[in-house]
C-alpha cells in the first residue's frame, strides 16, 4: 500500500479533529427542581459549549445536607433550587461563593439576588388569591391583611406551615410589619381556616371547587397548569379565579427559583458561563413556557396563559431578607397554631 504525505496529513488531522470534537469540559449541577424543569436547558448549554453536565435532583433540604457532608470533596459546582429561603440557607451553611461577573449581576433586578452576590434568581413565583367566583365577588378581595377579616371565617383554604412557600410568605409580613403586628395576622388567619392544612397548592384548588372553601393561597403556576392538565383538574381551575394582592400598596408577594456556585466548585468559571446562560433571553422564556413561572429579567415574551392573568405590581422587597427571617416566621406559625 502506498502513502503519500498529503494522505497522512489528512488522517493526522481527521484523528485530531476527532479527538477535539470528543473531548469535554465537565460540570456538576445539583437542582432540586424537576428533572423535566432544568435539563433540557443543561443538555442545550452542553451541546452549545461542548460541555457534559452531570445532573443530579433531590428534594432542596437533603442537597444542602449532601453539600455539608461533601465538604470540600463536594463534585458539585452550581446548586440550583425554588425559593430564597432555601438559598439563604445554602448560604448561611458556606456552600455557595459570590458570583463575579458583573453581567450576571446586572441582569437580575437587585431585590431578586442575593445582598452579597451568592446567589441570582432565574425565575419569579408570585404566592396570591384564588377565590371561587361562584361565591366571592372581586370587590370583596383587597390584600393579604385583609385575611383576618370575620367575613373569611372558615372559608380559607392553605397549605401546612412547613411549607417554605408559607414561611416566606409570613417572612414577608414580618419584613413590612414587623413581630406584633405579623403575629396578630396569622393568628387571625388561623381562624379563617376552612379545614386543616393539608396538601399542595393544587389540592388547595380542588378543594375549593370543591366548595370546601371559597378563598385559597397558592403559587400561580399551580393553577396555570391545572388549567392545561387531565379533564379533572381543568374543570377545578375553571372555578377559581386569580385575585392579585396588595396592588393598592407594595404589590404582590413574590419568590424566586435561583441559583448559585458552590463554594467548591472545580470549575467556577464554567459555572459561571452557566449561570449566564440561564439568563439568556431563551432560557427565561422556556421557564414561562414549561412552569409558568414569570422571567426574572424585565423585556421578556412571556406565555399565553400569563398575558391572560395581566400584569400586576410585585412587591420590591430583597428577597435576601425572606431567609434571614425564616425561623423567626416558623416561631410566628407555631404560636398562632398553624399546622
Amino acid at each position: 500500500m502506498k502513502c503519500n504525505f498529503k494522505s497522512i496529513l489528512y488522517i493526522s488531522i481527521t484523528l485530531i479533529c476527532s479527538q477535539f470534537a470528543h473531548a469535554t469540559d465537565e460540570i456538576n449541577v445539583y437542582s432540586a427542581r424537576k428533572e423535566a424543569y432544568i435539563k433540557p436547558l443543561l443538555d442545550q448549554f452542553g451541546q452549545t459549549h461542548n460541555v457534559q453536565v452531570n445532573l443530579i435532583t433531590a428534594k432542596a433540604d437533603a442537597l444542602i445536607q449532601r453539600l455539608l457532608n461533601e465538604g470540600k470533596n463536594t463534585p458539585a459546582d452550581v446548586f440550583i433550587t425554588v425559593d430564597a429561603g432555601r438559598l439563604h440557607r445554602a448560604k448561611q451553611a458556606g456552600l455557595l461563593q459570590a458570583i463575579k461577573d458583573p453581567t450576571i449581576l446586572s441582569q437580575v433586578p437587585h431585590q431578586y439576588q442575593d445582598a452579597d452576590a451568592q446567589w441570582v434568581g432565574l425565575s419569579v413565583r408570585a404566592r396570591t388569591l384564588a377565590y371561587r367566583h361562584k361565591n366571592v365577588k372581586e370587590e370583596e378581595l383587597s390584600n393579604y391583611e385583609a385575611l383576618t377579616n370575620a367575613s373569611w371565617k372558615n372559608r380559607i383554604c392553605i397549605r401546612s406551615s412547613n411549607n417554605i412557600y408559607n414561611q416566606s410568605l409570613v417572612a414577608a409580613m414580618l419584613a413590612h410589619h414587623g413581630e406584633q403586628a405579623t403575629q396578630a395576622w396569622a393568628d387571625g388567619l388561623v381562624a379563617n381556616f376552612a379545614r386543616k392544612p393539608q396538601g399542595g397548592d393544587r389540592d388547595q384548588i380542588k378543594a375549593l371547587a370543591a366548595g370546601q372553601c371559597d378563598l385559597a393561597v397558592i403559587n400561580t403556576y399551580y393553577l396555570g397548569k391545572m388549567m392545561t392538565a387531565d379533564a379533572a383538574q381543568q374543570a377545578a381551575a375553571s372555578e377559581a379565579t386569580l385575585f392579585w394582592a396588595n396592588q393598592d400598596d407594595r404589590g404582590v408577594h413574590v419568590n424566586v427559583s435561583g441559583v448559585g456556585i458552590t463554594a467548591h466548585s472545580k470549575q467556577p468559571e464554567l459555572a459561571s458561563k452557566l449561570v449566564a446562560f440561564l439568563l439568556t433571553d431563551a432560557s427565561q422564556a422556556w421557564y414561562g413556557e414549561v412552569n409558568l413561572e414569570y422571567p426574572v429579567r424585565d423585556g421578556i415574551e412571556i406565555n399565553n396563559i400569563l398575558q391572560q392573568w395581566g400584569p400586576f405590581k410585585a412587591d420590591t422587597l430583597n428577597l435576601t431578607r425572606l431567609g434571614e427571617l425564616n425561623a423567626e416566621a416558623v416561631r410566628i406559625m407555631d404560636r398562632a397554631g398553624w399546622r
